[in-house]
C-alpha cells in the first residue's frame, strides 16, 4: 500500500489524517485525540490549536515542528522516531507527557504547562523553559546544561543527580534546587 505524501497544504478542523508524510504543512484546530499517528512523518510543519491528547506516536517522525496552543496531554514523545526529533512548544498543555531518554537539545518551551511531565534521562542541553509550569515534573539523570529556567515555576531539580552546569535560574526560583533538603528559605 502506497503512503500519502503531502506538501505545502493547510488543514483546518480536520479529524484524523491519511497515513503518510507531511512536509511544510499547517494544521489549524485539528483533532487528533486518541489517534494512532504511529509511523507518520511530519517535517517543517506547524500545528495550531490542535488536540493530540493520548495520541499514539510510535516511531512518528517529528522534525522541525512548531506546536502553538495545542492540547497534548499524556503524549509519549519517547516513542517517536529519534532521528531528527525537534520541535518547539508555545502555549501548549503538555501535562503527563513523557520525554524519557529523548535527545531534544535547544528545545523551546514557552508559556507551556508541563505538570508531571517525565524528563528522566533526557538531554535538554540549552533548552529554554520560558514561563513554564513544571509542577511535579520528573528530572532524574537529566542533562540541563546551559538550559534556561529563569522564568520557570514549580520545578524540583536535584543538582546531585542532574547535570546543571551553566544552567540559568532566577533568584526567585532557585529554591527548586533545594527542595530535597527540606529547608525554609525566606525572601
Amino acid at each position: 500500500m502506497q503512503e500519502t505524501y503531502i506538501t505545502d497544504k493547510t488543514f483546518d478542523r480536520q479529524d484524523g489524517l491519511a497515513k503518510g508524510e507531511y512536509e511544510n504543512c499547517t494544521f489549524n484546530n485539528c483533532n487528533f485525540a486518541d489517534s494512532d499517528l504511529s509511523e507518520y512523518k511530519f517535517t517543517d510543519c506547524t500545528f495550531a490549536g490542535c488536540n493530540f491528547s493520548l495520541a499514539k506516536l510510535n516511531k512518528t517522525a517529528l522534525r522541525n515542528i512548531e506546536f502553538k496552543d495545542c492540547k497534548m496531554l499524556g503524549l509519549r514523545f519517547d516513542t517517536c522516531h529519534s532521528l531528527g526529533l525537534s520541535f518547539s512548544f508555545n502555549g501548549c498543555l503538555l501535562n503527563h507527557s513523557s520525554f524519557y531518554k529523548t535527545k531534544i537539545k535547544k528545545t523551546i518551551f514557552k508559556n507551556t504547562s508541563l505538570q508531571e511531565a517525565d524528563f528522566a534521562e533526557a538531554d535538554l542541553t540549552e533548552a529554554v523553559f520560558d514561563n513554564c509550569d513544571l509542577a511535579q515534573a520528573s528530572f532524574d539523570h537529566t542533562i540541563l546544561e546551559k538550559a534556561d529556567l529563569r522564568t520557570a515555576t514549580n520545578f524540583s531539580i536535584d543538582p546531585e543527580i542532574n547535570r546543571i552546569k551553566k544552567a540559568k535560574f532566577s533568584i526567585s526560583n532557585v529554591c527548586g534546587l533545594l527542595n530535597k533538603y527540606d529547608v525554609d528559605i525566606e525572601m
